[in-house]
């Protein structure tokens, strides 16, 4: 793999390597290397496993973060539907992993750099060596730009609270006109976005907030339910 290539997997990272031996380790896989004469030379299956550890460790801290309210199985359960396989192959696909990958000959003949299971691990492979050439601050960025959307899409209905559904349900019984959910406001850069959004049912507005247009028209159909069953409807 020459510097070019470096370069490119630094840009699509933003985050340019100190040691590039860090890098090449990472991008290398067990059949690659057991194909060289080469026996100091060494595969990424270390790197793997720590970097599995600081996944789990910072998607963890950025969980407890955003949702302060949330038990810890349903952050153990968040946490397992971020941090596997599936998910970080489409993490490794985004970054066009896949193309840095050094793989032996049988694989690449089975179209290994496509395979969720080397993609996934090269990325965890990526991510330690990242934690260890600049510490434990610039991989935290790093991952939660990489998790930002999933992560977002993850809202608090984690205890299967679908305050929308229900709400849309009880609309329907009553035979009232539909919610109306709409932007008001909207804060923060592209990658960290804040909204909030107006909701009008029952002759009631309430208002809410979140990281992602999903989790704001939650909470204000939340809001909703909450005022209606102050009220003394029965079938909330």
């Amino acid at each position: 793999m020459d510097l070019k290539d470096h370069t490119e997997i630094e840009q699509k990272l933003q985050y340019q390597f100190n040691s590039n031996d860090l890098l090449e380790e990472a991008l290398r896989h067990s059949s690659f290397v057991n194909e060289q004469a080469n026996y100091d030379l060494r595969d990424n299956e270390r790197l793997e496993f720590l970097g599995d550890a600081v996944l789990n460790l910072i998607v963890g801290h950025i969980l407890m973060r955003r949702f302060p309210d949330l038990t810890e199985g349903d952050l153990s359960r968040m946490r397992a539907n971020l941090v596997n396989e599936s998910q970080l192959a489409r993490i490794a696909r985004a970054i066009d992993l896949g193309s840095y990958i050094r793989l032996g000959r049988g694989e690449i003949q089975t179209n290994g750099r496509e395979k969720n299971s080397i993609l996934a691990d090269t990325f965890e492979a990526l991510i330690a060596a990242i934690y260890l050439d600049a510490g434990f601050d610039v991989v935290f960025n790093i991952i939660e730009t990489n998790f930002l959307t999933l992560i977002n899409d993850r809202h608090p209905t984690a205890n299967h609270h679908d305050y929308k559904s229900k709400l849309q349900e009880l609309v329907q019984e009553e035979q009232r006109t539909m919610p109306k959910y709409s932007v008001t406001r909207e804060e923060g850069p592209d990658h960290d976005k804040t909204f909030w959004i107006a909701l009008n049912v029952f002759d009631i507005e309430t208002h809410g907030c979140g990281k992602s247009k999903k989790m704001a028209e939650q909470d204000a159909a939340r809001k909703a339910l909450e005022i209606l069953k102050k009220d003394g409807f029965k079938k909330v």
